[in-house]
């Protein structure tokens, strides 16, 4: 297929994926694990050996976003969690990290465990903050890490002059791209040379997958040592994950567009609330991210908004066991509308015991906005 399409064509095709055999417009899974050789044992198919690291709907998965994300390479894995390891586990013991403050906890909880079991020095910052992340990068460091959009802050990091810092200083930037996506923002585009994507959220958008994918600017030495690391340890994302990974690919340029838009009006809606004292959003003009946002976000400023409701813990939950149409879940990015309050899932991490946590899916932005209403008792 051409690659100079628009996103949301080239997505809706599949990248050109579909069944050779049968002209079906869907590809086909091929669950099994192993594949056949012939009378010489060469392999039937010289891409297939094992499935391990032999996968057909890995592979159109990964090329659908490698060519929406500007990558060279895309590698799928089982979780998001698992796509973060792999990014760091290439560090040799005495390694330098420097890893953005304030971001998703189990990224966070599972690094300072990774750094203190394999002796690496680990420096948390505020990466929002270009001079304090300029500090903590120094003249020497091998991995900087950051969230842009964070969750659930919503911090708004400069790719661009995290890519400067970290490249002076002879590093790689890794960057979690999960709450933009890259139909808003390709980090690649802004110097980043590893894109990461928790598969499970906005990706696949249907709250039915889990799944992780690092993207690559360029083939190197760090990234064939990823690569044959996951070929080794199996960290692979099965052929039925896979398939419908495709699937929430092909509509993600319309969920994202929608989305965003939807965001936006509840953002609008609930900073004029009386009963909000601060909404965290890019799309705000009051944010302090916004004019970053502004000039690395393209089409919208993502589909996740955090706000502090007025008063105690105790009312906090009280409007999110009133709402009916946003379920009471753990997770974003799906076509359904979640709050979660956060306090409850990381009450030892600093997140406010009034922060509610807002996903917004493709529902009616009013009937959204109608539920906050009565939820928040105006």
């Amino acid at each position: 297929m051409k690659k100079d399409l628009k996103p949301a064509t080239f997505a809706a095709h599949a990248g050109g994926a579909y069944d050779e055999a049968s002209g079906g417009v869907v590809m086909p899974i091929q669950p099994s694990t192993t594949y056949r050789r012939d009378e010489a044992y060469a392999p039937l198919n010289p891409d297939n050996v094992y499935l391990r690291p032999h996968n057909e709907p890995v592979r159109a998965a990964e090329a659908i976003i490698s060519e929406l994300e500007g990558a060279a390479e895309s590698l799928l894995f089982p979780a998001g969690m698992a796509a973060i390891a792999a990014a760091f586990r290439w560090l040799p013991t005495g390694a330098r990290a420097v890893v953005q403050s304030g971001i998703y906890w189990g990224t966070t909880k599972w690094l300072r465990g990774f750094a203190e079991r394999r002796g690496i020095e680990m420096v948390e910052v505020d990466a929002s903050d270009s001079a304090a992340l300029s500090e903590a990068i120094g003249s020497e460091v091998d991995l900087v890490f950051v969230e842009t959009p964070s969750n659930p802050w919503l911090k708004t990091t400069d790719i661009a002059k995290a890519a400067d810092l970290t490249h002076a200083a002879g590093g790689v930037l890794v960057v979690d791209s999960t709450a933009a996506s890259p139909i808003l923002t390709r980090p690649i585009d802004f110097g980043a040379d590893i894109v990461m994507h928790s598969a499970t959220k906005v990706m696949n958008g249907h709250s039915d997958v889990l799944g992780g994918v690092l993207s690559t600017a360029k083939d190197s030495e760090i990234w064939q040592a990823i690569k044959d690391d996951r070929a080794d340890t199996g960290s692979v994302m099965g052929p039925f994950e896979a398939w419908l990974l495709v699937r929430g690919l092909r509509t993600l340029p319309i969920r994202i567009e929608r989305m965003c838009q939807s965001a936006q009006t509840i953002a609008d809606y609930l900073a004029d609330h009386p009963q909000i004292s601060d909404v965290f959003y890019p799309g705000l003009s009051s944010h302090a991210g916004h004019e970053i946002a502004k000039a690395q976000m393209s089409g919208g400023y993502g589909y996740v908004l955090s706000a502090l409701v007025k008063s105690t813990e105790a009312d906090a939950l009280k409007v999110a066991g009133r709402l009916n149409l946003f379920l009471r879940a753990t997770s974003i990015g799906g076509v359904e509308s979640l709050v979660e309050h956060r306090h409850t899932i990381e009450p030892h991490t600093g997140i406010p015991e009034t922060l509610l946590r807002l996903s917004i899916g493709i529902e009616d932005a009013g009937d959204l906005i109608d539920d906050l209403a009565q939820a928040l008792g105006q």
